[in-house]
């Protein structure tokens, strides 16, 4: 199974969307070797329509009878709402070169896609300037994972509280600020509380607006906002 619904956004100029479908067919692999699922969601990609819930796959190299099975399944799902439905439709059929609204299409998807950059490349930046924190670069989805480097007494209050310390330390960002993060906890990262190694990360979406998430320089003596 193969998820592609970030293949639109990537922000850095040294990296590129490879199709896993692709890179199988040019190495010789057809639908005899090798089995693959690719899936897309129109809540996801470049556009960002995190409300609208709809989707697409591709299936290749499964038999009739898998098929078969799938197809029943699908008959027996509840539709999306229609919105989610008609923006499906979109993904699937875009318009193309020679249509009237190509050009405009593509202006607008690439505006788009240059304003997630910039958030993304802001987003890093701020989080790097912040004590106990490191962000790596944003290459690509709609999430930055910074990093929190967490004293020991921090970890305790958070064992205390019966918490790993990235839930904790994303509660207590919830109450003092509204802002809402997800642990990184849930994202199988290499474990903090029993290995010297171990790291702790949030995951923040880099959707909202540039006028919201606006660096903004500190003077001297103060923090970023």
């Amino acid at each position: 199974m193969y998820l592609q619904v970030y293949q639109d956004n990537v922000y850095v100029e040294d990296r590129k969307f490879h199709s896993f479908k692709k890179v199988a067919r040019s190495l010789g692999y057809d639908e005899n070797d090798i089995s693959i699922v690719s899936f897309h969601s129109v809540s996801m990609g470049f556009s960002g329509e995190c409300g609208r819930r709809g989707g697409y796959m591709e299936i290749c190299g499964f038999g009739d009878d898998v098929m078969d099975e799938i197809r029943k399944v699908a008959s027996v799902t509840l539709c999306p709402n229609i919105g989610g439905q008609i923006l499906t439709s979109l993904a699937m059929d875009p318009p193309k070169l020679g249509d009237g609204c190509f050009e405009n299409f593509m202006a607008e998807k690439e505006d788009i896609r240059l304003s997630l950059a910039k958030r993304a490349k802001t987003l890093a930046s701020a989080f790097s300037s912040l004590e106990g924190m490191t962000c790596n670069r944003v290459e690509g989805a709609i999430y930055a994972f910074p990093r929190i480097h967490l004293p020991a007494a921090a970890i305790k209050a958070a064992k205390a509280e019966g918490m790993s310390p990235d839930l904790f330390y994303a509660c207590r960002l919830l109450d003092a600020t509204g802002i809402a993060v997800v642990p990184g906890s849930g994202f199988h990262q290499v474990s903090g509380r029993n290995k010297a190694t171990g790291t702790w990360h949030i995951r923040c979406t880099i959707l909202p607006g540039e006028d919201k998430i606006k660096l903004h320089k500190p003077q001297a003596g103060q923090r970023p906002e």
